[in-house]
């Protein structure tokens, strides 16, 4: 067999909306590139787990797989965990190339698809005005991470909402109903959380129970086209950096 693969990795959940979500994900992006050949694996949880995808691949005559993280942010899981994985299983496979892109976030699509779920949520382009955005993530206890939440919350801002404000399932502050009652408490009228997740799982869950007093709590991004569009954006973007080495 002949062709790159693009493996999907995921965190993995005990939760079985996690994986039903990611493989709804993983569909839309088959249907979109219906020539490419996409396989979906998680680090922990769910099956198949990553090694035996890998082992799958290798034992089928395939030689290249490009791993795109499900991750929004380049934290802890895309900084140790996923390498780590894809190190010991090229250690184990050698006949396998097996390449890690880059994660999903930051990209406008993401932006796109969080506006995507607020307005399915019941909002209009016309609300963003008179409506504060709480922008709430998972959390992490990486510095980069963070800094990054921080800065698309501030790109919202500029695409037209009245106010717009960072908040953490975990690791950091200020948790979802924190920063619902900070808009509140600044005179905002309309208030409205943007989960910045990708499935469902007990952090979402945590973030949606922070937004009880808000007007709109939007769905997770979950199988959102715009992310199915990223993550091919992603892969390509790992093929065009591959191609001087492949050829060489």
């Amino acid at each position: 067999m002949h062709g790159q693969v693009l493996l999907l990795v995921a965190h993995g959940s005990r939760d079985p909306r996690h994986a039903a979500t990611v493989h709804a994900l993983s569909e839309r992006v088959r249907w979109l590139r219906p020539g490419l050949r996409v396989e979906t694996a998680f680090l922990d949880f769910n099956a198949p787990a990553v090694p035996r995808v890998l082992e799958r691949l290798a034992a089928q005559g395939v030689r290249d797989v490009v791993a795109v993280p499900l991750l929004l942010t380049r934290a802890f899981h895309a900084k140790s965990d996923i390498p780590a994985v894809l190190r010991e299983a090229s250690a184990r496979l050698p006949q396998l190339r097996v390449h890690q892109a880059e994660v999903l976030g930051p990209s406008p699509l993401l932006l796109s698809a969080l506006e995507r779920r607020l307005y399915e949520a019941g909002l209009t382009p016309g609300d963003k005005r008179s409506t504060g955005l709480v922008l709430a993530s998972a959390g992490s206890t990486d510095p980069e991470a963070i800094a990054v939440i921080a800065e698309i919350a501030r790109e919202l801002r500029h695409t037209g909402w009245c106010a717009v404000r960072p908040a953490f399932a975990s690791a950091s502050l200020p948790r979802t109903e924190d920063a619902v009652r900070e808009l509140r408490a600044a005179g905002v009228r309309r208030v409205a959380v943007a989960p910045y997740v990708i499935a469902p799982g007990r952090l979402p869950d945590r973030i949606a129970n922070g937004a009880e007093d808000a007007d709109v709590c939007a769905d997770v991004l979950g199988d959102a086209p715009e992310l199915a569009r990223l993550i091919l954006t992603r892969f390509h973007a790992h093929q065009e950096q591959l191609a001087p080495s492949m050829s060489a």
